[in-house]
């Protein structure tokens, strides 16, 4: 990376993502044998990191507080900091993160329901800061793990037909997995949704600027034919606010809708998923999500190895 925090997505070049992809890949391999494993477990025994969580999350909290933990780092870990924290007496996310410094962590691991709020935190931060989902932001560590995911599948990053869908004006992860898939050449994205619920024009600027081509599209099935990606998201009702009373358009991917999907093709959805995909859907080897969210763990271990010192 270019610099000690990780804020958005766009601080990785290929070259810089093919190498942490390589980390994640050795990360899996030594958690597989026990002496290794064990000799792993001390790296970072003397380091310890934060984990404050300003939103409830299961995977991504989960995930670092076990990457941190198999490097051999403490772990402190504040759930739901909204409410548990001085910020429920309106303490400012730069004076807390002032006062965690104070503690000598080697890195503090942040999500924030307001757009903007880990780079305020990481301005004032002498301890590296890891965005954990900021608002309609960023979610970087999610879409490392996701273009992993899809790398891992591929071999490749680029020349592929990315089908996005869901509440893409809202959600964080598709934002910055687009950003990422902006990096390699030949990549064709499909937004599949309501066209109040569209991917935001910063989004399609970016995509513009790098050559990215892409269409917008409500017909969920026409979208999926020659697709090798399809990247599915949850109706944001947390982020709603007035409009409250949008539904999720019907897009919901179903036992029959996989006969309109290639067989090469991969699913998937960064979780948690309420409806838009049909249990019934799990079975099938294109269905990724599970090993997706699992390659989380290899990519934080990765991240962290590398940020703390």
């Amino acid at each position: 990376m270019n610099n000690k925090h990780l804020l958005t997505a766009d601080e990785f070049s290929p070259e810089q993502l093919k190498a942490l992809f390589e980390h994640a890949d050795a990360m899996r391999t030594t958690l597989t044998d026990e002496k290794a494993r064990k000799e792993l477990a001390t790296k970072h025994i003397d380091k310890q990191v934060c984990s404050l969580f300003y939103e409830p999350s299961t995977r991504t909290r989960s995930s670092f507080e076990a990457a941190a933990m198999k490097l051999g780092m403490g772990v402190v870990s504040t759930e739901n900091a909204s409410e548990f924290s001085s910020a429920a007496k309106g303490e400012t996310i730069t004076d807390t993160t002032q006062v965690l410094n104070q503690y000598g962590f080697s890195a503090i691991i942040i999500r924030h329901p307001q757009t903007g709020a880990v780079a305020e935190a990481a301005s004032v931060s002498e301890a590296p800061i890891i965005n954990a989902g900021d608002g309609k932001g960023d979610h970087p560590s999610q879409s490392l793990l996701d273009t992993y995911t899809i790398y891992r599948k591929f071999g490749r990053l680029n020349n592929l037909r990315v089908v996005m869908g869901g509440d893409l004006r809202n959600g964080r992860t598709v934002r910055s997995l687009a950003k990422i898939l902006a990096k390699y050449q030949g990549n064709h994205l499909v937004f599949v949704s309501l066209p109040e619920l569209q991917m935001a024009d910063d989004i399609k600027e970016i995509l513009t600027a790098t050559g990215t081509t892409f269409e917008e599209s409500s017909e969920m099935e026409q979208a999926f034919k020659n697709a090798d990606v399809i990247y599915w998201t949850r109706l944001q009702k947390e982020r709603l606010q007035g409009d409250a009373s949008i539904s999720s358009g019907g897009f919901v991917i179903d036992k029959n809708s996989l006969k309109y999907i290639d067989e090469h093709a991969i699913i998937m959805h960064p979780l948690p998923r309420v409806g838009e995909i049909t249990e019934e859907v799990d079975a099938d080897p294109r269905a990724i999500y599970f090993e997706q969210a699992g390659n989380g763990l290899y990519i934080r271990m990765a991240l962290l190895d590398g940020m703390v010192c």
